[in-house]
């Protein structure tokens, strides 16, 4: 199994910081680059020629093995919601038809069709938050339910509220059949869970990196599916276009797109200081490996919830939830200063939509769980 990997990080032994799925602490490499790269700022005069572009090569490849990608298939964007209004201009969804999210899941795949479909004329239908936890049974069951088609199903593969995992083979293969598109938001999902997009085959898969792959904010990526590479960008940018460029001696020498995902990059993509800090981070994830990172969080979710069990709260079956994130249920209501009182205590979770969310990382370990579940205890419950 792999070991705990504290000692990377900037975390005092005193510290259980589980809110993962809030924001990922980054690593010490991480912070270290960012500082070098900052007082590169301050004398611009010595930077590389080549910076920006080796930097922002080295980030399209790192979040590209993530996901089994292939780097020409990804585009730097800053955000989640970034991404999703690019993949609106793209993607033609047809009038009468339905847009499929989530209940109460994250603004970024939701606002966009919402916001699109009066003048789209589709409608967008949110899938109920499934009593039993099955996010997936009911997302097909949408998926395939007569009368107006699906035109696209946009989602997150782990709900941020109460750490329901989504089966994407299944997802996707039910939006095949029903000629929908499907979009992911991958945000509580890539680098921990495995995730092939050639096997996939999303139209569209985007994921930050400021909380699970260890990596600053402001940085985003997205997959886009080869049958979407000749759409219009969001911006209007001279590293969109094949040929517009400030050293050539002609300047607008061809504004034909770029072949690939890249014409969807964003506008002022340079973001040496930070796009190197994020890269480290995701090369970090990709050096554990999805098997190794899951078996690690599995076993201290499921020690947490083993810890949780005799208590009056609910969680999700094992068999629904995603091996990393673990939510607290409160049948008579969470109390209103838990994350408080957890907090004077240097023990940390996120408050979700009336449950705790429980969100370990690979710097978490057998203590951290012991001392959780002791102080959840008084915090709770005393």
């Amino acid at each position: 199994m792999l070991p705990s990997q504290r000692a990377l990080f900037d975390m005092p032994r005193d510290v259980c910081y589980m809110n993962a799925a809030g924001w990922g602490p980054m690593p010490i490499a991480t912070q270290e680059a960012g500082r070098a790269a900052m007082s590169r700022k301050g004398q611009p005069w010595k930077l590389p020629g080549d910076i920006a572009s080796v930097q922002n090569e080295r980030a399209r490849t790192a979040a590209a093995a993530l996901i089994g990608a292939d780097p020409g298939d990804v585009a730097l964007v800053p955000s989640v919601g970034y991404g999703v209004a690019s993949a609106g201009k793209i993607l033609k969804i047809a009038r009468g038809s339905r847009v499929l999210v989530l209940e109460n899941d994250h603004t970024s795949p939701v606002l966009e069709w919402m916001e699109r479909a009066p003048a789209g004329g589709f409608t967008v239908e949110a899938v109920k938050q499934p009593a039993n936890g099955d996010w997936t049974s009911a997302v097909l069951e949408a998926i395939e339910r007569p009368g107006a088609p699906a035109g696209l199903v946009s989602i997150a593969s782990v709900h941020w509220s109460d750490g329901g995992a989504i089966d994407l083979p299944k997802i996707a293969a039910a939006a095949r059949k029903a000629g929908a598109a499907f979009l992911v938001d991958a945000t509580h999902d890539a680098g921990v869970r495995r995730i092939d997009v050639k096997t996939l085959d999303p139209d569209f898969l985007i994921f930050p990196t400021y909380k699970w792959t260890l990596g600053p904010y402001g940085r985003a990526f997205m997959y886009v599916a080869k049958r979407h590479q000749n759409g219009v960008p969001l911006e209007q940018t001279s590293i969109g276009r094949k040929g517009v460029s400030a050293e050539d001696t002609i300047y607008f020498r061809d504004v034909s797109y770029r072949d690939d995902a890249r014409r969807y990059d964003m506008g002022e993509r340079d973001h040496f200081v930070s796009m190197e800090m994020a890269s480290i981070g995701m090369e970090m994830m990709a050096k554990w490996g999805n098997d190794a990172i899951c078996e690690r969080l599995s076993m201290l979710t499921g020690a947490l919830a083993d810890g949780l069990a005799n208590l009056d709260v609910r969680l999700l079956d094992s068999k629904l939830r995603a091996p990393h994130i673990l939510c607290a249920a409160f049948p008579k209501g969470m109390p209103a200063d838990l994350p408080k009182r957890l907090a004077a205590e240097n023990v940390y979770a996120a408050p979700r939509l009336g449950r705790l969310r429980i969100s370990p990382h690979v710097y978490n370990d057998e203590q951290d769980v012991a001392r959780f579940v002791e102080v959840f205890r008084k915090a709770a419950f005393q």
